[in-house]
């Protein structure tokens, strides 16, 4: 059972969701340009207003605040769609390479080998040795640091060295990783 100060803020959020849900569904629409997810942006920024509803109604400016939390969920979404497409980009705009009479043995062998990588390591090697993407790009693409990128590349390549033996660097698994379509398969760590 509420109590009465609860009553009251529950009365005072409805009337304030009745009134200002259509506008800030609005401006959702019109910041990201996208009406589906206007209404999802709309409620997700009542929904953490309710969670502050204390502290909102007692600002000057209620609404105000309320759209500049829709804002920065706006901005959010806007942000996250980018990084996606900057990660779809990196990895459909490169070309598809082949080599000429590849050593179907040697490529066989390294791509059961990088099947044997955990999944960061795998993918840090196959981007920057088999994509030939630089470590900003690879760090991009996987979402972690430049750090984590050069530590997890050198790990997965010695680790490669390890399993196939000193003759196979970074040359043989770009040759095989582009005589082999470029897929690495295995399991996800």
């Amino acid at each position: 059972m509420g109590t009465v100060v609860d009553d009251a803020a529950s009365v005072e959020f409805r009337a304030f969701f009745e009134r200002h849900y259509a506008e800030l569904a609005r401006l959702a629409h019109l910041l990201t340009g996208e009406a589906d997810a206007a209404d999802d942006l709309a409620a997700d920024a009542l929904l953490a207003l309710w969670h502050r509803w204390d502290r909102v109604r007692a600002a000057d400016r209620p609404a105000a605040y309320a759209r500049g939390v829709v804002a920065n969920l706006a901005r959010t979404r806007i942000r996250g769609a980018v990084r996606e497409r900057r990660r779809i980009a990196l990895f459909w705009s490169r070309g598809e390479e082949r080599t000429d009479g590849p050593d179907v043995a040697g490529v066989v062998d390294v791509q059961e080998a990088l099947r044997r990588l955990p999944f960061r390591k795998r993918a840090c090697v196959v981007l920057r040795h088999a994509f030939d993407l630089s470590e900003k790009d690879t760090a991009l693409a996987l979402g972690v640091s430049v750090g984590t990128v050069k530590s997890q590349t050198s790990k997965g390549m010695a680790e490669l060295q390890r399993l196939l033996g000193p003759r196979h660097g970074p040359r043989r698994v770009r040759a095989a990783m582009a005589a082999g379509g470029g897929e690495s398969g295995g399991r996800d760590r």
